[in-house]
């Protein structure tokens, strides 16, 4: 009777650390899901302030694309109203704008 005991109490002590290793791996993978959570928090943070860097930087070079083509009307108009005054310019020589 006493190897049956024996049995019985190494099958317990197996099943008990069956059990307590479960439950480690189960922690284990928790706390690895909370990290790449983290992880993935992070970077959709980083995405979200790259993502408002090139927004702002686009509308700068809109703004800035339009404040060069202002200047290119405006200088145009400058060389026609040149071209008007200047009396050694023919008019079928002034060069016309596209």
């Amino acid at each position: 009777m006493d190897t049956v005991w024996i049995v019985v109490i190494v099958v317990v002590v197996a099943l008990a650390v069956a059990v307590a290793l479960a439950l480690a791996a189960q922690r284990r993978r928790q706390q690895q899901a909370r990290e790449r959570r983290e992880e993935a928090r992070a970077h959709r943070e980083e995405a979200d302030a790259k993502a408002r860097r090139a927004e702002h930087a686009r509308l700068e070079a809109e703004e800035q694309a339009e404040r060069a083509r202002r200047e290119q009307e405006a200088a145009h108009e400058l060389r026609q109203q040149a071209d008007e005054i200047d009396p050694d310019v023919r008019e079928d020589e002034t060069p016309q704008r596209t």
